[in-house]
């Protein structure tokens, strides 16, 4: 598939995969580079060590591209664009904070950047800072939210009606149905999270994958609204519990989300995820999940002209 994204990002399919803190490793990446995405790579973890070595590794799994995302609410090193630039990266998606912080700087180091929005004035302001891209991110989402969420079928038209770059729809994308639906849209790319969370070369645990396997539509629980950060996540016993919760709730320790994510256990820290969780029915590898949804996003297309002629 050929357009604006794939051509700039050297990529065969406009796909892009979520830099979820600690789970956006090679791995996971690697595999959806190796399919014809782009992985990304996290540093919200700030394990600037562990990150460069999994840059190492990467290159050592696929020679496709990939790039890495800078959450700035999260950079403890003032020196991230000179990080990233020593390691040869030429794409980042830059998110959770100002895009005039980071994209100069960035496009100075011969760097691609998208910013993630939330919203068409973010979006507009990501422009104007001079970004290449944008990922307009629904509020169906998992992961940090604005606190008055927009969902994706509100917020893609509206972000590719007021920008003039390539617009890429994050939040309730699973599949082929649902990438046709982003670019009817206006979009020219997709972005997954939950749905690589829950893939076979995903690093996280069975318990985690099998919790997004497991959620309905409705089973997500959106906590902070009122406070900062704002996040979605899986429903559980323990997310449950802070639901109506007037009180800022703190995410919780790094010990509680290592022993959620890789060792299983669901009471230890929150769980991202998104609605689209209740579209997810099993743990299959990266490329089939690539593979089923450019095969599905073409044979939507043919369907809806074949079902649907325009009048002569």
């Amino acid at each position: 598939m050929r357009n604006r994204l794939t051509t700039m990002l050297g990529i065969d399919h406009p796909i892009l995969q979520a830099p979820m803190g600690y789970i956006a490793r090679a791995q996971l990446a690697s595999a959806v580079s190796n399919a014809g995405g782009l992985g990304i790579i996290e540093t919200s973890s700030g394990q600037l060590d562990q990150v460069r070595d999994e840059i190492t590794r990467m290159r050592g799994l696929t020679d496709k591209p990939f790039g890495v995302n800078i959450a700035q609410m999260l950079v403890r090193d003032p020196g991230i664009v000179d990080f990233i630039h020593d390691q040869g990266v030429r794409f980042v998606t830059t998110s959770a904070g100002d895009p005039a912080a980071y994209t100069g700087a960035l496009h100075e180091a011969g760097i691609t950047v998208f910013h993630v929005v939330p919203s068409v004035r973010a979006a507009l302001k990501a422009v104007a800072a001079g970004v290449d891209g944008i990922v307009a991110e629904g509020g169906e989402g998992g992961g940090f939210k604005a606190s008055r969420d927009v969902a994706s079928m509100v917020l893609t038209p509206l972000v590719c009606s007021s920008v003039d770059v390539p617009v890429v729809t994050a939040g309730g994308i699973c599949d082929g149905r649902s990438m046709a639906a982003a670019f009817a849209l206006g979009a020219e790319g997709v972005q997954m999270g939950t749905r690589m969370v829950s893939a076979a070369e995903s690093p996280v645990h069975a318990n985690y994958k099998q919790l997004v396997v497991e959620t309905s539509e409705t089973g997500t629980v959106f906590l902070n609204r009122w406070h900062k950060p704002s996040f979605r996540v899986l429903a559980t016993d323990r997310s449950e519990a802070h639901e109506h919760s007037d009180e800022r709730v703190a995410l919780g320790s790094l010990e509680g989300i290592l022993a959620l994510y890789f060792d299983g256990d669901l009471d230890a820290a929150f769980a991202f995820g998104g609605q689209v969780a209740g579209r997810i029915g099993d743990v299959v590898p990266v490329a089939e999940i690539i593979g089923s949804t450019i095969d599905e996003f073409h044979a939507t297309l043919e369907d809806l002209a074949h079902r649907y002629p325009a009048p002569r």
